[in-house]
C-alpha cells in the first residue's frame, strides 16, 4: 500500500505559479524546509509554557523548604505579588506533582510516537500534520483556561495533558518524514543541523512569549502559543507538499542514495536509450512500496543503539526543557534570586546554545562521516560542563550564561543528531531498498525510545530535587554516560569502517 495524497495543498491550485516550471525543485526545496520548521517551531512552543510557570505554581522561593538553598535571602530574592501559588501544586510535596504533570505529557507523548509513525507511513503526511497541529493548539488553550475558570483538580490538568501529548506525537514523524522525501543524504547532517535548530527556536520563542504574558496571569502563558500552533497549522494546510513527485520532480536523493557503480551504468544505459530514441520519461516512484513492519524496522541495523542512546539523551534534554526555568529561579546568582519573568527568558540561553550545537553536530558529522563518532564527542564533552556549570554558575551572571549557553550546545548537539540526520539515514539505507515508506516508522521507533527517557527524566527530577540539586545534576551526568555507552560499539565499526576505507577526514588520520 503506498503513502496517500488525497489533495494538493490549495495554494498551489489557487497559485499555479507555484507550480513547476515555474519555480524549480530548489524552490520547493527550501519551501518545505521552511514549513515544517516553522511546523516543529510551533509544537515545541507550546511545550514550554510549563516549565515557565512552575515557579508559578509550585512552591515559592523561601517557602519550599524541601529544596535546600542556603543562600536564600528574601531581601534579595524579587519577590513579587504574583508569587502565589496554585493549588493542587503547592506544599512540600508540590514539585512531585509537577514531576506528574510533566510524566503524563511525554508518557502519552512516547507511546502515540510509535503509532503516529506506524499511521503516518499509510496516509496523507499534510493532513495528518495538520490534524496534530490543531489538537495541540486546542489542548493548549484548554489548559490555560484553568486559569480563569479557577481549576483546581489535578485530574484535570492530568487528563489535558495526556491527550495533548498525542496529538503532539503526531508532528515528528510526520515533519522528519517529508524532509526525507524532499532531500537525498549528500550533506543531510548539515542540512538538518540547521533544519533541526526548530527545536531550539520553538524554545525560545516559547520561553520569551509565555514569560512576557506570565505578569498577565498564568492562563495566558498557555492560550498564545496555543494559538500560535492553530495559525501555523493553517499555514502548513494551505502550502506543504508532502513528497517531489507530487509535483511532478523526481525523487531529489535518488541519484545520490545509488553506488557508484550503478549510477555509471545507469547512466549508460539512458545515453544508449536517448540515441535511439527509446527513452520514454517514467516515474520511478509510481511502484507502491510496502510499508515496514514495526518490529522489522527494530532489527535494522544502527536502530536499537541510536534509540538508546536517545532515551538517555532525551532524558537530559527535557529535564533542562521543563525544569532549567524553575532551577534557575530557585538558584541564587550572584547572590539574587530572579524573578519569575528573568528566570523564564535566562533559560533560553540553554536553547540558543542548542542551536549552534545541533548545527556544529550536524556540520562535523558530515565532515568526518561519523555521527556515532560525533555523538559520543558531544556527549563526553557535556559531562564536565554540567559539572561546571552547577558548580560556579551561580558566581555572577556572566558565568552563568556561558556556562549554560555551552551546557545547551553539547546537551542538545547529539540529540538533534540522532533525531534528524541519524534517523533519516537509517530509515533509507541500502538495507531497505531506499524504501522511503519506512522513513516514518524508523524515525517513531528512534524518537519515541527517546521521548520515553524525555518522560521519565522530568518526573524524576521532581523527586530528586527535593533531596538537593546537586542529585539533579548526578543523575544527569549518569544518563549522558550511560547515552555515550551505547555508541561504542557503533562508533568503533565506523572508525575501523572508514580507516579501511581511507576516505576524506579519515585519509589524513590513518597517515599520521
Amino acid at each position: 500500500m503506498d503513502t496517500l495524497t488525497l489533495t494538493l495543498a490549495p495554494a498551489f491550485t489557487l497559485f499555479p505559479i507555484l507550480k513547476p516550471p515555474h519555480r524549480p525543485l530548489i524552490f520547493h526545496q527550501v519551501l518545505v524546509l521552511i514549513i515544517t520548521f516553522l511546523a516543529y517551531a510551533s509544537f515545541h512552543a507550546s511545550r514550554k509554557p510549563p516549565s515557565i510557570v512552575k515557579s508559578v505554581l509550585g512552591p515559592s522561593v523561601g517557602s519550599n523548604l524541601s529544596i535546600p538553598d542556603s543562600n536564600f535571602d528574601p531581601v534579595q530574592s524579587n519577590l513579587s505579588p504574583n508569587d502565589s501559588v496554585w493549588v493542587p501544586f503547592n506544599g512540600s510535596d508540590g514539585t512531585h506533582r509537577l514531576g506528574e504533570l510533566d510524566l503524563a505529557f511525554l508518557s502519552s507523548y512516547a507511546i502515540g510516537m510509535y503509532f503516529a509513525g506506524h499511521v503516518g507511513d499509510r496516509i496523507d503526511l499534510r493532513l495528518f500534520l495538520v490534524f496534530g497541529m490543531m489538537g495541540s493548539g486546542l489542548l493548549t488553550i484548554i489548559f490555560g483556561l484553568g486559569y480563569w475558570f479557577d481549576v483546581h483538580s489535578l485530574g484535570y490538568f492530568m487528563g489535558v495533558q495526556v491527550v495533548c501529548g498525542l496529538f503532539q506525537s503526531i508532528g515528528w514523524p510526520c515533519v522528519v518524514a517529508i524532509v526525507g522525501n524532499w532531500f537525498g543524504k549528500d550533506k543531510r547532517g548539515l542540512i538538518m543541523g540547521v533544519w533541526n535548530s526548530h527545536t531550539s527556536v520553538g524554545n525560545i520563542v516559547g520561553s520569551v512569549v509565555a514569560s512576557g504574558v506570565l505578569e498577565f496571569g498564568w492562563g495566558w502563558s498557555f492560550v498564545v502559543p496555543g494559538v500560535l500552533v492553530i495559525v501555523v497549522g493553517i499555514i502548513v494546510f494551505s502550502f506543504l507538499v508532502v513528497r517531489p513527485r507530487d509535483l511532478g520532480f523526481e525523487h531529489p536523493g535518488k541519484e545520490i542514495e545509488m553506488n557508484v557503480e550503478e549510477e555509471n551504468a545507469e547512466n549508460l544505459e539512458k545515453e544508449e536509450l536517448e540515441q535511439k530514441g527509446l527513452l520514454e520519461k517514467e516515474n520511478l516512484d509510481s511502484e507502491p512500496q510496502a510499508a515496514i513492519g514495526f518490529l522489522e524496522a527494530w532489527k535494522l541495523p544502527g536502530v536499537a543503539p541510536f534509540s538508546f542512546c536517545l532515551f538517555f539523551s532525551k532524558l537530559v534534554a527535557y529535564t533542562f526543557l521543563y525544569w532549567l526555568p524553575f532551577y534557575i529561579r530557585h538558584t541564587a546568582v550572584a547572590g539574587v534570586h530572579l524573578s519569575h519573568k528573568t528566570a523564564g527568558i535566562l533559560s533560553t540561553i540553554f536553547d540558543v546554545g542548542g542551536v549552534f550545537g545541533g548545527i556544529s553536530a550536524g556540520f562535523v558529522s558530515d565532515i568526518i562521516a561519523a555521527r556515532a563518532v560525533t555523538s559520543i564527542a558531544f556527549l563526553l564533552l557535556s559531562i564536565p560542563t554540567l559539572i561546571l556549570y552547577r558548580a560556579y554558575g551561580s558566581i555572577s551572571m556572566i558565568t552563568n550564561i556561558s556556562l549554560m549557553f555551552l551546557s545547551g550546545f553539547l546537551v542538545n548537539g547529539p540529540y538533534a543528531l540522532i533525531t534528524t540526520a541519524v534517523a533519516a539515514d537509517l530509515g533509507t539505507q541500502d538495507l531497505i531498498k531506499g524504501n522511503s515508506r519506512a522513513l516514518a516508522t524508523v524515525t517513531a521507533i528512534i524518537d519515541g525510545t527517546g521521548s520515553v527517557g524525555a518522560a521519565i527524566g522530568p518526573l524524576l527530577a521532581g523527586y530528586v530535587s527535593t533531596r538537593g540539586w546537586n542529585s539533579v545534576f548526578f543523575m544527569l551526568i549518569s544518563a549522558i554516560f550511560f547515552a555515550g555507552l551505547f555508541l561504542i560499539r557503533v562508533a568503533k565499526s565506523e572508525i575501523e569502517e572508514k580507516l579501511n576505507k581511507g576516505e576524506g577526514f579519515w585519509r589524513s588520520v590513518s597517515t599520521n
